[in-house]
């Protein structure tokens, strides 16, 4: 028997998305194309990638983010400076990246409709580097931001145009939960959803979650995949306002509800809104950014982001 050649025992099967074999080998079959930042004149909206983590704790690769800037801001007055959002990718904390075609299409999107200045955080996946390891390293990205507050950051971008009284950290499925605890972590650490009655669907999320953190876990009921588990710290969350959007039609939509009832009963002085979207499923947004609804989305979002208070 050759020792040399690739185990072809799965020990974990979820396609069309990802195979995990035995022997540690991954094989992702969505989420590997990229695209380079660029001008994207339909949206006018420019970017450009930098490196917020030049060797992470594992001495493994740089870690970078794309930078995204709607085109013409050029006011270096600090009262027209633009919102500042940290978006965190989603993909079961095991697929996709900041920089591929899906996500940088939403984020020049975003960017335009909102008038923000963005920054869209790559983190180490799962199953290789297993959860909290994407937590760790957004986290690394958002002190990275908060370098800035001063004007004398390593991004002339973030230096400029960011007005940070005005911050939101933001994701889609898994990087919704990454951007939850990341408001927890910024409120003790201050700076200068899976719920389904489905027994088939609760088991297919219990075993990806089981996939990503290489541990003992309560599967769905975890700390670091269900913030409203018992003993968890909601009232910490280090914000003033919270919008949680859910689908009608999406299998974790019932997750997304309990949170919003969860943060609004834990003692948290802020202010949290909720929108469902009838007929749609999970992260509708991404795979239909046209459609009526996505649009809708964009606008509570952008109204959300502009709105008069200071967050």
């Amino acid at each position: 028997m050759d020792s040399t050649k690739p185990s072809s025992e799965i020990a974990y099967e979820f396609s069309p998305l990802i195979r995990v074999y035995k022997d540690g080998r991954v094989e992702r079959f969505v989420g590997n194309d990229t695209v380079p930042p660029s001008f994207d004149p339909k949206t006018n909206v420019d970017s450009k990638d930098v490196v917020y983590s030049p060797q992470n704790s594992n001495n493994s690769n740089a870690l970078s983010a794309r930078l995204y800037l709607p085109k013409g801001t050029n006011n270096n007055n600090n009262n027209n400076k633009l919102p500042l959002l940290v978006y965190i990718h989603g993909g079961g904390f095991c697929i996709e990246t900041p920089f591929s075609p899906f996500y940088h299409s939403y984020l020049n999107a975003l960017v335009s409709a909102c008038n923000v200045v963005a920054v869209s955080v790559d983190y180490r996946r799962a199953p290789e580097n297993p959860v909290p390891c994407a937590h760790d390293d957004s986290w690394a990205a958002i002190k990275w931001v908060a370098s800035h507050v001063n004007g004398s950051g390593p991004e002339d971008w973030l230096n400029r145009y960011a007005d940070f009284q005005r911050v939101f950290f933001a994701g889609d499925s898994a990087g919704a939960n990454i951007a939850h605890h990341m408001g927890i972590r910024n409120g003790r650490e201050i700076l200068d959803g899976f719920n389904t009655t489905d027994a088939k669907d609760r088991a297919f999320f219990d075993e990806i979650w089981r996939m990503g953190y290489r541990s003992e876990t309560n599967g769905c009921d975890d700390p670091w995949i269900n913030p409203c588990v018992e003993g968890s710290s909601l009232a910490s969350m280090g914000c003033a306002r919270v919008l949680v959007f859910v689908a009608e039609k999406d299998k974790l939509a019932a997750r997304g509800w309990l949170y919003y009832e969860k943060l609004k009963e834990s003692g948290w002085k802020g202010r949290v809104e909720i929108v469902e979207t009838k007929g749609e499923s999970h992260v509708f947004h991404l795979f239909n950014p046209n459609s009526e609804n996505a649009r809708v989305m964009l606008e509570q979002i952008a109204s959300f982001f502009n709105h008069q208070d200071k967050p």
